[in-house]
């Protein structure tokens, strides 16, 4: 029987002289199973259970991978069969039905009914290759110009993805210096009272500035990594005018806020606007197969054949589940609706635990499904990470400090389980509070 871990002591990974297999082989660089450092053996839906049957509610799923949770029945059926009938499992860019299948559902499901004129491309299988595609044909269509990137953002951990990224210790790990990036500030970087946009577009207007014009703007409408900060939609409306005015190209990054996170499946469609690049990974695999692509508008497709490849672009496997996925889910409204409407209680919830830190401690951030809790002592979402991982919720943290609690459930996670997890994470924030600071002790709800 499954059972939660509420009072099992979080132990190092070297505890046990059956992990030892981790810390003698495996790199340093590992991350999150120092965090959460436990074995997993299963996964289903909402949860991942480890070697003991420990089970666990999952606010992580896979840095936002498994937006249709853990082997979700509809996908895993689909490829199960595929395999079965000895489909081509990987094709480098061979027309494959499988691929035929993806192409025509993702247009007819996702592209034609947002009236958006992309051609795709096939690049690496990571989030990061993505990107490189992406600002390689920016430079090829605008050359000998730098790429605007903004404080804050991620973008990958590739050289060129890493020059736009905005991680001091990240870029600082490269070795190398990075360059050819123009680092300009996202909207609210200097505060609500300064206007970004203005400031970027004095710099690129005046020629004694020293700023060039950019081939391209790449972007995040949520600052996933670097602490779920939000680009409003009239900030986003007015970088848009801002590259049209410029000759830049807007490169949207979706790579952790598409295929729904946010609510709608790319998250710059309720701000009007059309980027003219837009770069889409992770959940797009359906149920965790590596897979990414590159949309471009289709005046943009200035590849010649063979000039931009890469030996995994053609995971047909993942071709599979992410056409099962847009069956299931994206053939109607309901699925955003519904995702909406979860987004708004994680939002409610968290405003909740935020008015009862005292003195105003926390601050809701993020969009959507893709929500949390910052505060301006990093070691209070530390702990609260911690403490939510003893009782049974594995939640990660985020921003340029660590400050920020970040929660990424499956976009399918039913309302019963959804509440649970929160009720986990409030009893978290409890337990820090009163551990801590017990003079000013979380305040009990009204």
């Amino acid at each position: 029987m499954l059972h939660t871990p509420s009072d099992l002591p979080i132990r190092s990974e070297h505890s046990s002289g059956d992990n030892d297999v981790f810390a003698s082989l495996e790199s340093d660089v590992r991350s999150y199973c120092r965090r959460f450092p436990r074995v997993f053996a299963t996964a289903k839906g909402h949860l991942l259970t480890d070697e003991d049957g420990h089970a666990y509610i999952d606010f992580l799923s896979g840095a936002g991978v498994l937006n249709y949770g853990h082997n979700n029945d509809a996908i895993t059926a689909r490829v199960l069969d595929y395999m079965q009938q000895h489909g081509v499992i990987q094709g480098l860019d061979l027309h494959t039905t499988a691929k035929r299948d993806f192409l025509t559902t993702f247009e007819t499901t996702i592209l034609a009914p947002r009236h958006l004129n992309y051609k795709v491309q096939f690049t690496g299988p990571t989030g990061s290759s993505a990107v490189e595609a992406a600002l390689k044909l920016a430079r090829r269509l605008r050359p000998q110009r730098p790429i605007a990137a903004f404080t804050n953002a991620y973008h990958g951990m590739s050289l060129g993805a890493l020059s736009a990224t905005g991680d001091g210790p990240m870029r600082r790990a490269s070795g190398v210096t990075l360059q050819d990036i123009v680092r300009l500030p996202f909207d609210g970087f200097f505060g609500d009272s300064v206007n970004t946009l203005s400031y970027i577009d004095a710099l690129l207007s005046e020629p004694g500035s020293g700023v060039e014009a950019p081939a391209a703007f790449i972007l995040e409408t949520v600052q996933a990594e670097g602490g779920l900060k939000v680009a409003s939609r009239s900030w986003l409306r007015g970088l848009a005018e801002l590259a049209r005015k410029h000759d830049a190209l807007l490169i949207v990054d979706e790579i952790q806020t598409g295929c729904g996170r946010t609510g709608p499946f790319f998250s710059f469609e309720d701000t009007g606007i059309a980027p003219d690049i837009v770069c889409v990974s992770k959940s797009i695999g359906g149920i965790g197969f590596p897979m990414a692509l590159v949309l471009m508008k289709d005046t943009l497709d200035a590849w010649r054949p063979g000039e931009h490849i890469g030996t995994f672009r053609g995971n047909n496997l993942a071709f599979v589940a992410a056409t099962a996925a847009l069956d299931t889910y994206w053939r109607d409204a309901t699925f955003e609706q519904t995702t909406r409407r979860k987004g708004e209680s994680i939002q409610a919830r968290l405003q909740q635990m935020a008015d009862r830190c005292p003195d105003g401690q926390a601050r809701v951030r993020g969009r959507g499904m893709i929500r949390g809790l910052e505060w301006d002592n990093a070691d209070i979402a530390m702990a609260v990470s911690a403490a939510a991982f003893k009782r049974g919720l594995i939640v990660e943290t985020c921003g340029s400090r660590e400050q920020v609690l970040k929660l990424l459930p499956p976009l399918t996670i039913d309302d019963a389980s959804l509440a649970a997890g929160l009720d986990r994470l409030d009893d978290a924030v409890d337990d820090v509070y009163r551990s801590t600071e017990p003079q000013v002790a979380f305040r009990q709800s009204a």
